[in-house]
């Protein structure tokens, strides 16, 4: 009896050995599907570390890559007005409130001038001390020698005391040094506070209850407003209204 015979099929790649089943092969595996890229490995356990709320943040900004690389440009480059602009609009907004002491002064004043000119009223003692009160009221601690001694001493310290001082200082903070509207709004309050000196200082050593005593400190009031009215000015002229 002839020996069993071992057949191969090559055209279907099965192989029947003595009438068993056919066995399908597998194409080998290739080394190039074994190997593993490393940047895609890296990649892969990047995103795995990524949270979801990282990953829409970052997919929202692949949709807008522009803001990422937007040149830079000055704050105000949008139309929008500086800081400096936006403070004088609040200085003319809140100019009745800084030229309010000034207003207070003049009214002091007008009244002591109206009662000095009355020449039906009797001046007393009493009256005199209204009259040095009102006028060192009007004054606003810028005398020096009408200032009592906590001021004075505050003054000593380095404290600016002087109201019309300070109003100049406010108005004036966004001008230059050396702006010539500055200057004149520094140069009236050099001559209100020496108004004002020589206000006092008579009304201190004059007899008021005498007429032309009287007529001279009404003088000296009068010419007090006027340098009053023009520091009111120069203080408008700092504020642009």
């Amino acid at each position: 009896m002839p020996p069993p015979m071992l057949r191969l099929i090559s055209s279907t790649s099965v192989s029947t050995v003595a009438g068993l089943p056919p066995i399908l092969t597998k194409p080998p595996i290739s080394n190039q599907s074994l190997s593993i890229n490393p940047s895609e490995e890296n990649r892969q356990k990047v995103l795995r570390l990524i949270s979801r709320r990282d990953a829409a943040f970052l997919s929202l900004i692949s949709l807008f890559p522009s803001l990422l690389h937007t040149p830079h440009a000055s704050a105000f480059s949008i139309g929008i007005s500086g800081p400096k602009d936006w403070l004088k609009e609040q200085k003319r907004k809140s100019s009745k409130f800084l030229l309010a002491p000034i207003d207070a002064s003049r009214q002091s004043l007008h009244s002591v001038y109206l009662w000095l000119m009355d020449k039906e009223s009797t001046i007393s003692n009493n009256d005199l001390e209204e009259v040095q009160k009102l006028l060192k009221s009007a004054a606003r601690d810028c005398v020096v020698q009408e200032r009592n001694s906590f001021v004075a001493f505050q003054a000593n310290t380095g404290v600016e005391v002087c109201t019309f001082r300070l109003i100049v200082k406010n108005a004036s903070s966004l001008l230059e040094n050396k702006n010539p509207v500055k200057l004149e709004a520094e140069a009236m309050l050099d001559d209100l506070i020496s108004s004002f000196t020589s206000l006092n200082t008579l009304a201190n050593e004059s007899d008021i209850q005498v007429a032309s005593s009287r007529q001279r400190v009404a003088d000296a009031l009068k010419d007090t407003i006027t340098s009053l009215d023009k520091f009111e000015q120069g203080i408008k002229d700092c504020l642009e209204v």
